[in-house]
């Protein structure tokens, strides 16, 4: 049997990662025909968000479509994949879908909405959180039947959780998803949503707080074989989402307790596993070390991230007596802001004392 129409498909605008509108990124829809896996290139450089048709008519064994977003880096020219979505079509198959809610991305939809809606253009990325934090998964499926006349695989469908490491310092750049392991598998028989809520990740990893990598939750039809018409396992969607490693820095050139005199000791601050989306600094503030003081933003040490993946950073700063009013004790901070909250990554105490003092003795003649 034969579809004898091209279906329409949204370019997945509103799921759980989504294409962009950049001089950098060329977004576009891959469409697999089943069974024979041809694949054509539905769609390029298709918009951030929209519709259109299909490129090639959906038969009876249906097609598996795919949003890819491609960056290209405008200092190397390196090209760089991202899949953000998968979706497959044919008779009988019921509707899945995949939403994945961390701290950083509460309600994607809304969010992707909103910038639309003033203009701006959404970065493609998974969703992403860090390795210290939780996220929920809902599934949400639809058009499941339970007639004792049709058909298996339109009475129920498998739920996937997959991870995969990225291993020390790795970015998921080039990996090999067919590498992931399986923890989980479980089936689905009724309609409606279903919310997993993990409170951390599964990734395997010696240090929990290092971890890099992904998860990957997906939903699969069931094997539809008949007489003349056979659909073997597909996948329906499959979302994922990034997790990276938390934070530590330190501040060397000055240790606790020391006493400094007249001017401030070259500091090197240095950082590692910054996340993505963060502000790191050096603040200074009178007293003993306390949790939550403001202090002063010492000059040279600001740090904005707004990047795909972690950065690790070395500063060094000089010249900043500026930001002592009086001798006493002071302490010196390293901070990083996250949608998670604040960190202190660092800090240091030590005695400043800038007093000029004269010995000697004074005699008179008479």
């Amino acid at each position: 049997m034969k579809i004898p129409y091209s279906i329409i498909f949204a370019s997945f605008s509103c799921g759980l990662a989504y294409a962009a509108e950049s001089d950098n990124y060329i977004n576009l829809i891959r469409q697999f025909q089943t069974p024979s896996a041809v694949a054509w290139d539905a769609s390029a450089s298709v918009a951030a968000n929209g519709e259109q048709l299909s490129a090639l008519e959906i038969k009876e064994n249906g097609a598996r479509f795919e949003l890819w977003t491609l960056n290209t880096l405008p200092t190397t020219g390196v090209i760089t994949e991202y899949l953000l979505s998968s979706n497959y079509v044919a008779s009988y198959i019921p509707s899945g879908a995949v939403y994945i809610r961390t701290v950083e991305d509460p309600n994607p939809q809304a969010a992707i909405a909103a910038e639309i809606a003033e203009g701006l253009s959404p970065t493609p990325r998974m969703p992403r959180t860090r390795a210290d934090q939780s996220f929920s998964v809902d599934i949400v499926i639809g058009g499941l039947l339970k007639g004792a006349t049709d058909p298996e695989a339109s009475k129920s469908v498998n739920i996937y959780r997959h991870v995969q490491s990225y291993g020390v310092g790795g970015t998921g750049v080039g990996i090999d998803r067919n590498q992931a392991t399986q923890l989980t598998a479980s089936s689905i028989a009724d309609n409606g949503t279903q919310t997993l809520t993990y409170s951390l990740t599964s990734i395997p990893g010696s240090n929990l707080t290092k971890i890099r990598g992904e998860e990957r939750f997906t939903v699969k039809s069931l094997p539809d074989i008949r007489e003349d018409y056979s659909v073997p396992p597909m996948t329906i969607e499959s979302k994922f989402i990034q997790v990276w490693p938390v934070a530590d820095g330190s501040i060397n050139g000055i240790t606790s307790g020391q006493l400094v005199r007249y001017s401030a000791p070259q500091l090197t601050l240095t950082m590692n596993d910054l996340y993505p989306s963060s502000t790191t600094y050096a603040q200074a503030y009178k007293g003993d070390p306390q949790l939550g003081v403001e202090g002063k933003i010492i000059p040279g040490s600001s740090l904005i991230i707004n990047d795909s993946v972690p950065n690790s950073r070395v500063l060094v700063l000089k010249g900043y007596e500026s930001v002592f009013e009086e001798d006493g004790i002071w302490t010196i901070e390293l901070i990083t802001k996250t949608p998670f909250g604040t960190d202190r990554l660092a800090y240091v105490s030590f005695n400043l004392d800038r007093t000029m003092k004269v010995k000697g003795t004074f005699t008179t003649i008479e």
